[in-house]
């Protein structure tokens, strides 16, 4: 299953961004708000626009939005690296 986005022409027309930028532009918004909320997790939003889990890092960083580590990352990262 996927969901189609619909913009509209004279919303297309107003963005700031060449016509060939848009869709890729618009995902890589779209999956660092969704992220920033915490409706997706990093590497599903990473997924989402197509970029690698580095260079999404470096999306939300150009947009100052914090990476999401709790309390639970931490226990699970130090029971990966048997720390735990």
């Amino acid at each position: 299953m996927s969901i189609t986005l619909e913009v509209p022409d004279e919303i297309q027309s107003a963005m700031r961004v060449p016509a060939p930028e848009r869709q890729a532009r618009l995902m890589i918004e779209l999956a660092c708000a969704l992220y920033q909320r915490e409706i997706l997790s990093f590497g599903k939003a990473a997924e989402l626009c197509g970029l690698s889990q580095f260079r999404f890092a470096h999306a939300l960083s150009d947009r100052k939005i914090a990476r999401h580590y709790h309390d639970t990352d931490v226990a699970e990262d130090l029971a990966y690296a048997g720390g735990e």
